[in-house]
This record gives C-alpha cells, structure tokens and sequence, in this order.
C-alpha cells in the first residue's frame, strides 16, 4: 500500500457544520488520526445556495484536520442527502442461454446493469445500486448466484437516485477547496455504516438521520437496505419556530433549543422561568420553559408523523421490529426519543457512532455518524477492490454495504 494510499478522509457537508475526518488504513483497522470541524453557511436542505461560503467551511475545516494530523488532505469521500435523494425498487434479468450454464460474476453484473437500467430524468442521475436478492430459474431468495446453476438470472435492486446539479455542486466545492472527490456516498447509508449493529440490520431497523434541514430515512431488513427516503424537515426547523414564536434572534433560539426544550413535556414536570434576547436593541425578557414546549412539541409531533407515513407508504412500516436509531444532530432534542416510542409503538435508541481504532469519545456522538461511517464505507471498499474488477466495484461500490 502506498502512504497516499494509507488514509482515508470522510467529508460531511452539512446544514449546520462541516466536518473531516481523517484515519489511517492499518492492517484490518482503521485508525482515527483528526477531526476537523467549521459552521456550514452554504446549505439549505441539503442542496448548496452558497458556493462560496460552502468552500470556506470545507477549508476551515480541513486546516483544523491537517494541523492536528499533519497528513495533507488530497481526496475525499463525500456525503450525499437532501429532499432530492429518492430510492425505488426495481427489478429486471438476463438469458443466459439455451441450456442451464454456470453463473459467472459478469452475468451478475449484466443482471443488475439492467436492474438499473431505469428511465430517469436528464437532471437525475443513478447515486447507488444496492442489491436485494438474486433469481436463478424463477428461484428467489438468493443473496450469492455466483457458481449457480440455471438459464435465467433476475436482479432484485434498490436504486437511489439524485439531483444531478445538486450532487455537482457539492463536488465542485470541494475540488474549489482542493480536495478531489474519490466517491459519493448517501449519507444515512454512510451513518448505518456506523451506528447500525447486524442483529438490527437482519431483523429490521429504520435510521433516522435528522440533519438541520431534512431528516433522511433508511430502513433495513434481512440484512439489506430496503427503503430509502428523505423528509424535508429538520433541527433547523424547530429553531425558526422558537426564534419566531418567542421574538428572539436565530443564536438564541438555538441555545434555546439545546438546553430549555423538551418535545416530550411531562405535566408533572415545573414550568420554570427563562430569561431570554430581544430582537434589535431591545431589553431580555422572561418567558416560561411550558411556552417553549408549546412550540417545540408540535414541530416534533409533525416530524414523527411524516416518518410514520413514509414508512407506511413504502410497506415497511411492520417490518422494522429492532425499532429506530437516531442519528444527526437533532437526535440531541430533549424528549425526542421518548416521543417516538410513544407515537410510532417501537424501540428507539440514539446512535453511537462506533468502528475507529482510537476515537475520541466526542465523535461516539449522533452528530458525527455519517463522517464516521464515510471512512468504514471508504475502507470496506478499499479492501474489497482488489478482489474485484474495478469496473465491478465501481458499478457496484454499494453492494459493498450490504456484503
């Protein structure tokens, strides 16, 4: 292994901050080195509206990681989400002759080339395949087809799909930035990496990544990525509300949030007196904790419920018994978990990032999930790749997710 080749580096864009991780490859281990960090201005839902002010968080951040690590930052893996993502299911085969053959690794790869092979539009493009199961012979349930015997070989796919410009635009501030980007990853996909155990993967679990503009939505069962989905509302959503309901600056309303709030508000619980900053020049104020529930508890309530449709349209509202984890930043929220349990009747836990040789207690936090998963995403595929074709890997780097 070369030394540029040694490590890895996780580039996490989002609306609230930026984030770059750094590690080193060694042995089976992958070793954390850095973590950089700086306040993202350029996003709005996952989606750049300021290109400029996007290049300048991902370079404060990516100084802050090189001083601290020394090993100059040149190629990156880069976390994709946003309400453009969406995920289909789609299914399609090949003949692999008259009479019954072997099945070698190309047909696999020609089945789920045309899996995938789906009509989209000229402003969306094809961000991952992640195979289901495989057909052999009209005999389903197959995970390898490899070495099978038969004439017929069907592909079972998830497909996520993305904003052409959207995902661009993000390449493009990180080549302003000076970093050239190795592969584009979805970001909940990358969080899973990380957060998700296999017991929850095969029984089936949902991941909730509540970012500061949407809240992505992954689920899993048998152990493969069954649903994929993204619901434009997030952390940033529940601080406009208090910033307005409670005439007070976006700063404030946001330490507000962090340490007053609750979504879950037990009656029980005193209704305690806060003072807060007025707008413009005017003198602070006193309002009550029961007031800022009052706006908070809605906002959450509105949330869990779009979740509970999304899963209940894509059908797999019933097939996530391990519950759901919560990932992001707005996993923080006071009461949110609890909350959950209560309005969608299933186990719900905060996510623990976990998987990097010495890493510091302050990345085990749900903020820092798909940073992390970026660099076990990144190191799965850069072990697996000499096994492989390069054109395979790179035609089905997301299969590596789900190996």
């Amino acid at each position: 292994m070369s030394k540029k080749d040694k490590y890895l580096v996780g580039l996490d864009i989002g609306s609230t901050k930026t984030c770059v991780l750094i590690a080193e490859l060694a042995d089976e281990q992958v070793k954390f080195l850095a973590l950089g960090a700086a306040e993202s201005k350029g996003l709005r839902k996952g989606t750049i509206v300021n290109l400029d002010a996007t290049v300048s968080s991902i370079r404060r951040s990516v100084e802050e990681a090189e001083g601290v690590s020394g090993v100059p930052v040149e190629t990156a893996l880069i976390g994709v989400a946003g309400s453009h993502v969406r995920g289909l299911n789609s299914r399609a085969g090949v003949t692999l002759g008259n009479r019954a053959r072997d099945i070698e690794r190309d047909d696999v790869r020609h089945a789920i080339d045309a899996a995938r092979n789906i009509n989209l539009p000229d402003d969306r493009e094809v961000l991952h395949v992640l195979p289901h199961e495989f057909i052999v012979d009209a005999h389903d349930g197959i995970r390898d087809a490899i070495g099978m015997v038969g004439q017929r070989l069907e592909a079972n796919v998830h497909v996520v799909t993305s904003s052409v410009i959207a995902t661009q635009n993000l390449v493009t501030a990180a080549n302003r930035a000076g970093i050239l980007i190795s592969d584009t990853v979805l970001e909940p996909l990358a969080s899973a990496e990380s957060c998700l155990t296999q017991d929850e993967r095969e029984l089936g679990a949902c991941l909730l990544d509540i970012g500061g503009g949407t809240t992505e939505v992954i689920a899993y069962g048998g152990g493969l990525v069954r649903h994929t989905g993204a619901i434009p509302v997030g952390g940033d959503h529940f601080t406009n509300d208090l910033a307005v309901g409670l005439r007070t600056p976006i700063p404030e309303a946001e330490k507000i949030k962090r340490e007053q709030s609750c979504a879950f508000h037990d009656p029980l619980e005193e209704d305690r007196p806060i003072e807060i900053a007025s707008v413009g020049d005017r003198p602070p104020r006193t309002v009550f904790t029961r007031m800022v529930n009052e706006i908070i508890g809605p906002r959450a309530q509105e949330v869990l419920s779009l979740v509970r449709d999304e899963l209940q349209r894509s059908g797999y509202s019933a097939l996530i018994p391990a519950g759901l984890v919560l990932s992001g930043g707005g996993a923080h929220l006071k009461g949110f978990p609890e909350l959950a349990e209560r309005m969608l009747e299933l186990p719900v836990r905060l996510a623990a990032p976990r998987g990097l040789e010495g890493m510091p207690e302050t990345l085990s936090q749900p903020e820092y999930a798909t940073v992390v998963g970026l660099l076990l995403y990144g190191a799965r595929a850069r072990r697996q790749a000499p096994q492989r074709p390069a054109t395979f890997v790179a035609k089905l780097k997301s299969m590596l997710a789900g190996a």
